[in-house]
Order: C-alpha cells, then structure tokens, then sequence
C-alpha cells in the first residue's frame, strides 16, 4: 500500500513539473502587455469623425491627414492643443510654403494725360508788308509744307516804290553804290530773295505780284480768325480743328507784321500729363518716365520730366509735367490718351505673391508656419506690381509663410488674429 501512494505522489511531482515548462514557454512567447503596439490611426485636423489605418488625403476635404492625438504628439511633433485649435486661427497642413523676398525696384507714380503739339515748334508766318493776297497756294490746315515752298504770291504799293527806287538808283546813278546797296537792303529786309532782287536790277522791271516762300517746314495751321479780323482783345482760340477751312483768302489784305499761318514741326511732341497733389513732392526734372499708349497697344516711350508746370490750371487741381516726345515717323497723334509710370526713387522692399496673402476688407492677412501648424497673422501693404504685393509692415525675410492662403482660409469661420486685431 505505501509502494502505491509513493508511486502516486511521484506521478503527480511529474505531472506538474511538465505543466510548468509548458507554462513558462508561453510567458517567454506571449509579448508583455506593454510591448503591444496599437493600431496607427489617422485623421483628418479639420474632420475628427475620419479614421484611417494609412496615411493619404480627408475625403471630405482633401486636407493631408494627420496621427490622431497621441500618436502625433510622440511621431510627428504635433501635440493635442495645436489640433484642437480653431480653425480661423491655426490650421494643421502640409501645403507649401515661401519665404518673403527683399527686392530692390523703382518706387513709382502712376498717372494719365494726353499729347499735344511742341509749342516751341511754332513759326508764324507774317506779312512784312501791307498787301493784298493776289494767289494763294495753302488751302487746308494740316497741309505739309517745306521749307523755300511758294505759299502764296501778294501785291504791295509799298514793295512796288522800293522796286522802282532800286530800278532808277541802277540806270541813273550806277555810281552811288551806297544807295543801291541800302535800297538793295531794303528789299531783302522785306522779304524779297537775292535773286528776286538781282532780277530786278537785271530786267529793270519790278514784281508787281511778289511770291512769298516758306522760311519753315512742318504742317500749317491757320491763325485765330480774331487776328484776322482785327479784334485783338478776342482771345485766340487753340482748338486747331475747329480752324477749317482757313480763313485766309485770296483777294484779302493783310496789315505788315500780321501773322498768316502758324508752321508747326510734327516731329515732335509733348506728352502732358495730369499728376495727383499727393504724389507732387517727390517730383523732379530728369526723372525717368515710361509712356504707353491704349490706342497702340505694346508701343512703350522711354522719356524724362522735362518740364513742371509751376501753376495749377484753372478747375484743375493736379500739377502738369511735361515730357518731351520724338515723332519721326507720325505713328503718335495729338490729343491721344496717355498713361505715364514717373520713376521717383529706387528701394528694398519685402514682397511676396499675391497668393500667400488674403484681403479680408479692412484687414490683410497671411499665414505663418510655426512647425507642422500654421497662424494666422495680420499685415500691412503697400503697392502691387504684377503677382507680387509689397509687405509694409508684419512680415521679416525669415518668416516662413503658406503659398496658397485662400486654401487654409475656411469660407465658415471669421479670421481672428492675435488680440482680435
């Protein structure tokens, strides 16, 4: 009986000595609680109900999804209160970023104006004796002249008695060569040409009808119909066009020193232009100007302020600048519209595209990065050139800004700025 139980007791001490091998080999396979890693859920910052197991793009809206909470903190550097952050003042994304760009360019002034003709190309044309237009060879404003051109052929009792003091001084005192000289003189001061008065010596005949010849070249103008008429406290008009046709006529008299015709040179034009009071105190003479024409599309002008008008016209506020234009080839009318860019000074300047920024009315925004999030911050502009706009002020050339900040502006929130600028 006691062999039995001691057979007995030694299968039991085995039994259980087996049972707990195996039990230690299980501990050693199964991972300790701890070292269980949980599942990687992502999700997207501005819809928490999306989970996924993979990275990728929110469904809903497109944004890069994120580690939910927990797991972000520990990967990816993005802790808890930056995603539950509002949306209209920090936003998680992964969208590109740009830095602002100092850039040294031309500080400008914009204005408009028109063209006009050079007045320091006008030459009148004026009797230089008392006469009556015999023929007329001018018969239209605008009409091109050039210069030693007959113009028109006028009698003169006064020109005829010079004439005749020359023809009888030749035949009956050949010897007095001063007075020939001086009535010699006498004619070529009144408008005759050398040959015009050798001609007469020579033929011993006098022009009754005496041809007149341009001194200029240019385009004729016809002179205010007051100073036709006489009436010298009219005052003379300076609308060319309304001058059609001319009002000099054949079988008119003119009076000695009364203006003809007006010969303006076309080669050269003024571009007057209409600059704001705001913008006068950084003019100056020499500044470079850039001139384009709506009426000629991709036609630049490169001048200079050539001239400041030093008055205000009357019902005008602006100041006038005038700048001095080439017109070889009449490709430029006159009265055309004009728009100028006056180079004033040169300047660093922060500048960054007109993407990354976004006008809310009154206020003007961009949105900094500051590790994966991105803040929204308030700045202040200034002028725009092309795709670029000008940062006055919020902004230093380290910052590191979204490229697109209408995309991390949502259309349901209002931007709140810090200390709700």
């Amino acid at each position: 009986m006691k062999k039995r139980l001691k057979n007995i007791s030694l299968i039991v001490v085995v039994l259980s000595g087996v049972m707990l091998f195996f039990a230690c080999s299980d501990q050693q396979k199964k991972p300790a609680a701890s070292e269980v890693k949980p599942a990687v859920k992502y999700t997207c910052p501005m819809h928490s109900q999306v989970l996924e197991d993979h990275p990728g793009t929110c469904p809903i809206c497109g944004m890069t999804l994120v580690k939910k909470a927990g797991q972000a903190s520990k990967d990816a550097g993005i802790s808890l209160n930056t995603v539950l952050k509002p949306v209209n003042a920090s936003v998680v994304s992964s969208v590109a970023s740009i830095t602002p760009e100092q850039k040294v360019l031309p500080v400008t002034i914009s204005a408009s104006g028109y063209l006009d003709f050079d007045t320091r190309t006008f030459n009148n044309i004026a009797s230089r004796f008392s006469g009556r237009i015999e023929k007329l060879y001018i018969k239209y404003a605008f009409q091109e002249i050039h210069r030693g051109q007959r113009i028109f052929d006028i009698y003169s009792p006064e020109l005829v008695t010079a004439q005749q003091d020359l023809i009888f001084l030749s035949k009956n005192s050949p010897q007095e060569t001063t007075l020939i000289n001086t009535a010699q003189q006498k004619l070529l001061l009144l408008g005759m040409t050398p040959v015009q008065v050798n001609r007469v010596i020579k033929t011993g005949k006098p022009f009754y009808s005496l041809p007149v010849y341009s001194p200029y070249e240019g385009h004729v103008h016809d002179m205010p119909h007051s100073q036709m008429t006489g009436t010298a406290d009219t005052k003379p008009s300076s609308d060319f066009a309304n001058n059609l046709p001319l009002s000099i006529k054949e079988g008119m008299y003119v009076e000695k020193g009364q203006a003809i015709f007006n010969v303006v040179n076309p080669h050269q034009l003024w571009a007057v232009i209409k600059v704001d009071p705001s913008a006068v105190a950084a003019l100056k003479l020499n500044q470079p100007v850039k001139i384009t024409l709506p009426d000629l599309p991709g036609k630049t002008i490169k001048g200079k302020v050539n001239f400041i008008e030093p008055t205000l016209q009357e019902g005008d506020k602006t100041t006038s600048i005038r700048v001095y234009i080439d017109n070889m080839d009449h490709t430029l009318k006159v009265n055309s519209l004009v728009k100028a860019e006056i180079e004033t000074a040169k300047t660093s300047r922060l500048w960054i595209p007109r993407t990354a920024l976004v006008d809310l009315g009154q206020t003007q925004i961009v949105w900094l990065k500051s590790g994966p999030a991105f803040y929204v911050k308030q700045v202040k502009t200034g002028g725009i050139k092309g795709n670029e706009i000008w940062i006055t002020k919020g902004l230093q050339a380290a910052d590191s800004l979204a490229a697109n900040a209408q995309y991390l502006t949502d259309s349901e929130s209002f931007i709140k700025t810090k200390n709700d600028e």
